[in-house]
């Protein structure tokens, strides 16, 4: 084999969008896309490929996903838009109190959960995720929707580039914040090879993963809450100092729900309610929607990104300050997304950046992936560990990362947010989908913990304000706002934005990690042909399947 360099690329490399009839899967590793692709093919639908491109991302991309964390999906079928909202809820044995006694909470030493380690561990909602899906809607048998995953974790799959380079940076993250001897050892046994990640193109194996796959693909999920896996999970808890028991996972269900919509410009942009932070988006969108983007002004100006960035900023402030779970909200969604307080919002937006700050509404390290079939079924699915490869916490034998969802609790008794055993957090991964009238328009997704509005707002308004197809919409130069008047900005925005930024009063930067920016994937459908149109995405090794 030529010797060559897979992670370095000093050319422009140009995508176009892809086109086919009769299926279609998007997704961030061009394997875990084929599996998807493959279930397609044998006779199923979007759903059992969905479903099949999760669990094959468990195992070729787990420096994003993992068997040990949540997952949303919004599913569109025979004509109606359902939502699934499989996160995660804190362990019994998680308390306010108890984090107080270990030195964490208002008054503490610490005053913010933490990342890494047991303690933001919380009840994992993947497998729960497949299941409820395929007893819903599959077709194929589950065992034979797992299988590829099972097959690519046993006999082994060659490490994609930017997975590598992601890899190695969680790798040196990991021996830095996981203090205890043995948890480290735990996580660089499965991860490793005597310390070392995989370089790019080589193959890497786990026997434990493909056997917990296997055990979930013959128990339909069940021995992960109620069986083996959740005996093998409360044993380790229960000898390193963890809080999970498999009484938190035997009573674990996941939740259907309604979705929730905003009209922007003709076009319904569907989220999944709260807990989930895509409320923002349409927070956001609501603020902008009084604009006449692609009218008067070209994509790439500074005051679209102006205007945009300080919707943003708005929006996510209204959200990191009121969205936990429903029934812990200070106010509703209708209130959130009411005529009224869009305006008074947006009345706040003038030529220089604000500081935001909370409005008052009156009271009335992620994996994104889309599936279309060719009876016009379609599917906008999201998993995450939340940060990389999650808490650390590996579960011996099993192949398991523990993810660490419950680090976004509060530790304030006067935020909604605050934690409270069997609760959910505020959470940040939200598959997006649209509809126009009555008809399917498609599923789009922009992973990356708090990128992931962001993300979405930029490329749906790309796609409606700016007519851009699904590719170019997701190649498209974005811009990230960190925080206070912070923002960074991808280099092909250029010296003249970045400068007209900086004279309105933002404290702007060029950014140049990629892979901070989101990583998306778009499939629509044109309904008078059933033909359909993906992008994806360039800043990771995207890859479109289709036939």
């Amino acid at each position: 084999m030529i010797n060559v360099d897979s992670t370095h690329y000093p050319y422009t490399s140009r995508r176009t969008a892809t086109f086919a009839k009769n299926g279609m899967v998007a997704s961030s590793q061009p394997l875990a896309a084929e599996v998807g692709l493959s279930m397609l093919k044998a006779g199923g639908n979007a759903v059992d490929a969905a479903i099949a491109t999760a669990a094959a991302l468990t195992v070729v991309e787990p420096t994003g996903c993992g068997i040990g964390g949540d997952a949303f999906a919004l599913v569109w079928m025979k004509d109606k838009l359902h939502g699934l909202n499989a996160s995660s809820v804190a362990p019994a044995a998680l308390t306010p109190e108890y984090m107080r006694e270990h030195g964490y909470g208002v008054g503490q030493q610490s005053e913010r959960m933490p990342l890494h380690g047991w303690l933001p561990v919380t009840v994992p909602g993947i497998p729960s995720a497949w299941a409820s899906l395929h007893k819903r809607w599959g077709k194929l048998p589950f065992g034979d929707v797992l299988a590829p995953a099972i097959r690519l974790a046993r006999e082994g799959f060659p490490v994609s580039p930017t997975i590598s380079h992601l890899w190695a940076r969680e790798a040196r993250l990991m021996g830095e914040v996981l203090t205890d001897a043995s948890l480290k050892n735990n996580w660089f046994d499965l991860f490793s090879f005597n310390g070392r990640t995989p370089n790019p193109g080589e193959i890497f194996t786990s026997s434990g993963h493909a056997d917990s796959l296997q055990s979930i693909a013959d128990s339909y999920s069940e021995s992960f809450y109620r069986g083996e896996l959740a005996d093998k999970i409360d044993t380790f808890a229960r000898e390193s100092g963890g809080l999970i028991r498999k009484e938190d996972l035997a009573v674990y269900q996941p939740e259907w729900v309604d979705p929730i919509k905003l009209n922007y410009r003709g076009y319904d942009i569907w989220q999944i309610p709260p807990n989930g932070q895509g409320l923002v988006v349409l927070m956001a969108l609501n603020i902008l929607k009084a604009y006449k983007f692609g009218e008067n002004d070209k994509r790439d100006s500074s005051d679209v990104i102006h205007k945009q960035i300080e919707a943003m900023k708005l929006a996510y402030t209204d959200g990191q300050a009121f969205i936990t779970q429903k029934d812990h909200m200070p106010y509703g969604v209708d209130d959130l997304l009411a005529e009224a307080y869009a305006q008074s919002r947006r009345d706040q937006i003038g030529e220089q950046a604000v500081m935001p700050s909370v409005g008052s509404p009156q009271k009335g390290g992620t994996v994104y992936l889309s599936t279309a079939d060719s009876d016009g079924n379609m599917v906008s699915y999201i998993q995450s560990n939340f940060h990389g490869f999650g808490s650390g916490i590996v579960v011996p034998g099993t192949g398991i990362s523990l993810q660490n969802r419950g680090a976004d609790f509060s530790l304030d008794p006067h935020h909604p947010n605050y934690l409270q055993a069997g609760k959910k957090t505020f959470h940040t991964i939200i598959p997006g989908f649209i509809t126009k009238g009555d008809q399917a328009v498609g599923p789009f997704g922009v992973m990356g913990a708090y990128m992931q509005p962001q993300g979405q707002l930029q490329v749906i308004s790309n796609m409606i304000d700016f007519g851009m197809n699904p590719q170019t919409a997701l190649d498209a130069p974005r811009w990230q706002w960190f925080g206070d008047k912070t923002v960074g900005l991808e280099p092909e925005l250029g010296a003249t934005i970045l400068r007209d930024l900086q004279n309105k009063g933002h404290d702007a930067s060029i950014a140049t990690n990629p892979t901070i920016y989101g990583r998306g994937q778009i499939i629509i459908r044109d309904p008078s042909t059933g033909v359909l149109c993906g992008g994806t995405e360039k800043r990771i090794d995207g890859t479109i399947a289709a036939y």
